[in-house]
């Protein structure tokens, strides 16, 4: 279902030219190559590595990294309205740029040495190298300080043990970003580590209700060595993967409006065709009400998403300005998807409509990059001075 018609307080004309054209090419991508195929994927738990090559030619990798890198150096809005488009395709597929994008793409370019960047930014740019994050443990998940994961410096470079959890692009990746405690004063620092690594494995999560045209992993450290030349020279503390989360946390903002523009636009059709007693229903009291609160939501989160934009590339964007954008936005477009599921009856729940399965994919966008309740307590701390937290 297209989503083009949901600008309702043309918002359009505050975009550039250059914006739009980005936003129109990846919504051209997504209607033309993901939309007929992924019902299938999400129901076969499969995740289209065929479109690698595509949206690497399209220039959706590191979009907002600079143009030396093989990037294609476009500004934090256009990469905004590239994750809408994406996830009105699929969460899935968002996560998968964004894992790519923000959080291993971002962190050698912000943590890494230039000999890094030119090693792997241009090759995963091209979408040659895939990359994943490893921050999520098993039980360290809103508390990353916790971690586990564990560095000790040896003769040769460093010596890894530990496990992550929900790592998105985990089996598949060709590289790996991951945090770890030092024997330096427990210091959390960056590695990179490549696959085939010996004492490296990520067997993949099997069995999911959600996000199922991605691919979840498990990353397993046992004796991994890493050599020195692997570790982000510049990352040092919580605050260099947190900074990364930031980023990715930006893109959730902007694609939780795609998920929520597709569920919209996909029920205002149907029910414009769905005859009940005489008329379509869309001529309905009560369907008309869900049809208005939808547009009206998503049109507040469409404010919200473009002045955090602007504000990003003004340089003037917290990460508390960020936790308001996800915990808003991702809550919007879950209610929703299943407001339009609602309107759609039992076809509602068919592979063959999209609002269900943006509904079962939004219920982890919910939880993940920051639960909605610990976005809610890090405003709540920003606006009182008080901490919440259990700390």
């Amino acid at each position: 279902m297209s989503s083009a018609n949901v600008d309702f307080l043309k918002l359009d004309l505050l975009l550039s030219d250059e914006e739009k054209l980005a936003r129109d090419s990846v919504r051209a991508f997504v209607e033309e190559r993901i939309n007929p195929i992924i019902g299938e994927c999400f129901d076969a738990g499969r995740f289209p590595m065929e479109l690698i090559p595509e949206m690497a030619a399209l220039g959706l990798f590191g979009s907002n990294l600079p143009e030396k890198y093989g990037c294609a150096g476009v500004n934090n809005v256009t990469y905004g309205l590239i994750t809408q488009e994406l996830e009105a395709g699929d969460s899935g597929i968002r996560s998968f740029v964004s894992v790519q994008s923000s959080l291993c793409m971002y962190p050698i370019y912000a943590f890494g040495s230039e000999e890094h960047r030119q090693k792997y930014l241009p090759r995963m740019a091209a979408g040659e190298v895939i990359g994943c994050f490893g921050l999520t443990e098993p039980n360290s998940g809103s508390n990353p300080a916790s971690m586990k994961t564990r560095a000790k410096r040896v003769k040769d470079g460093w010596l890894l043990n530990g496990s992550k959890a929900w790592i998105t692009n985990g089996t598949i990746a060709d590289i790996a970003v991951v945090w770890a405690k030092t024997d330096d004063n427990d210091t959390i620092r960056g590695f990179i580590v490549e696959k085939g690594t010996p004492g490296f494995r990520a067997p993949e999560v099997k069995h999911k209700l959600s996000l199922r045209a991605s691919v979840t992993s498990e990353l397993v450290f046992e004796d991994c060595l890493i050599p020195e030349s692997n570790i982000l020279p510049e990352s040092k503390g919580l605050k260099s993967p947190l900074m990364c989360l930031t980023q990715a946390r930006y893109g959730i903002a902007w694609g939780a409006i795609g998920a929520a523009m597709s569920s919209y636009q996909s029920a205002l059709d149907y029910a414009k065709q769905r005859v009940q007693f005489t008329k379509p229903i869309a001529g309905y009291q009560l369907t008309q009400k869900k049809l208005v609160e939808m547009l009206t939501e998503i049109t507040k989160a469409q404010l919200l998403a473009l002045q955090l934009g602007r504000m990003k590339d003004a340089g003037t964007m917290e990460p508390v300005h960020v936790s308001m954008a996800k915990m808003n936005n991702v809550a919007m477009a879950l209610e929703c998807a299943r407001t339009a599921r609602g309107i759609l009856g039992a076809n509602g729940i068919t592979a063959d409509y999209p609002p269900m399965r943006h509904m079962c994919n939004l219920e982890s966008v919910y939880t993940y990059e920051g639960t909605h309740e610990v976005h809610t307590l890090a405003i709540g701390k920003h606006i009182t001075g008080l901490d919440a937290f259990d700390v």
